[in-house]
């Protein structure tokens, strides 16, 4: 049976997490020695991977999916995200008073920012039927 490329985005998404949630339930500092650690030691790197993927995935999401689907799908992840980090508010507090006192948070989040700019003008064009 030939998979879609939706369909391979999502068992990846599936065998990631699995392994993720089996790894760190059995030994959680394994999951942040190998791949947390390896991560993020070159932020950068990362972030330009992580760019180019979701580019790609966005591509092929658009094959079978519109835009206003998959901003519905991002309100979703973004409730069941709060749900997961919920239970840390002190340290999500103390994350957003560091940021709110850096005097270049809007110029090192500049892409990160046109990037949602551009996905909510997207949204709201479709949405009110001017394209």
């Amino acid at each position: 049976m030939a998979y879609t490329p939706v369909e391979i985005m999502a068992l990846i998404l599936v065998a990631v997490v699995a392994l993720k949630i089996i790894v760190i339930l059995i030994k959680p500092k394994a999951w942040y020695n190998s791949v947390v650690k390896k991560v993020w030691k070159s932020p950068n790197w990362m972030m330009l991977i992580c760019l180019v993927l979701a580019a790609v995935a966005l591509y092929y999401l658009l094959m079978e999916v519109t835009i206003v689907q998959i901003l519905a799908v991002m309100l979703f992840l973004a409730l069941l995200a709060a749900v997961g980090i919920g239970v840390y508010q002190k340290e999500v507090l103390a994350l957003a008073d560091k940021l709110l006192k850096d005097k270049k948070l809007i110029k090192r989040s500049w892409l990160y920012i046109i990037i949602w700019i551009v996905l909510i003008v997207w949204g709201a064009l479709v949405l009110f039927k001017v394209i």
